[in-house]
């Protein structure tokens, strides 16, 4: 059983503890939708990154397990460096193109540069 982590310290909600567990097991039903039905959004972004280009993919609907195992197969096929952060993927560097090419071949026939 996975402790809840927070960093709150006090609360005068009476419900706080049933509101976090519910919300730990709506996450954990989540299902992760097939490939060729994820909605995925591609596009180049700079933004707090020192000028440095990377290509940041959004809108996928499933698991953190599953995000973690796509990210994985994108940097091992395109052979360079990225993270997922707060449910999106970061790909180091201008790959738009070769991304975009390397979903397809995954089965992500709906993914699109926005």
């Amino acid at each position: 059983m996975k402790k809840n982590k927070t960093t709150l310290i006090y609360s005068t909600d009476p419900d706080y503890l049933d509101k976090i567990n519910l919300e730990a097991a709506e996450g954990e039903k989540k299902e992760t939708l097939a490939p060729a039905l994820q909605p995925l959004k591609l596009k180049i972004d700079r933004s707090q990154r020192k000028g440095k280009e990377v290509v940041l993919i959004s809108g996928f609907i499933g698991k953190e397990s599953d995000l973690i195992e796509l990210s994985k197969a994108i940097k091992t096929k395109a052979g360079v460096g990225g993270s997922v952060k707060e449910g999106e993927i970061l790909i180091q560097g201008n790959l738009l193109e070769k991304v975009l090419e390397i979903l397809s071949q995954l089965g992500y026939t709906k993914a699109k540069k926005s």
